[in-house]
């Protein structure tokens, strides 16, 4: 099973954790403003040797075992460039920002996955008035 393999731990104290902000409460059909960053409190390196791949963000209405995908985001610079490995003139940072409507309580679920280090994730409970 792929779930023993998802780290979580406390995000102020692990630097691979994604954390998700956004409101506690929503109302139905407002868009709710949602930001997942890995590294808010301890910077993850972005380095081309060490680096955030990819960020997902999952919501699953209470009563359901359904998860939906409500966004992914790739990123592909980690300071890579033609003079070498950490001289390039781009390197993306790992933060997303998506907005969604919820039509359902539920939770939403961040993962991400480092180059060396693997899959983590995290949760949070959303009430939808």
């Amino acid at each position: 099973m792929l779930s023993e393999f998802v780290r979580s731990a406390d995000w102020k104290n692990e630097k691979h954790v994604p954390v998700i902000e956004c409101a506690d409460t929503v109302k139905t059909g407002e868009a709710l403003a949602i930001k997942i960053s890995v590294g808010s409190e301890i910077p993850h390196p972005n380095t081309t040797a060490h680096h955030i791949v990819w960020i997902a963000l999952h919501y699953v209405p209470e009563g359901t075992k359904v998860s939906f995908e409500i966004a992914r985001c790739e990123f592909s610079a980690h300071g890579a460039g033609a003079e070498g490995a950490d001289k390039g003139p781009a390197s993306t940072c790992s933060t997303v920002a998506v907005s969604a409507k919820l039509a359902a309580s539920g939770k939403l679920y961040a993962t991400a996955y480092c180059n060396i280090h693997g899959l983590w994730a995290s949760e949070r409970a959303i009430t939808v008035a």
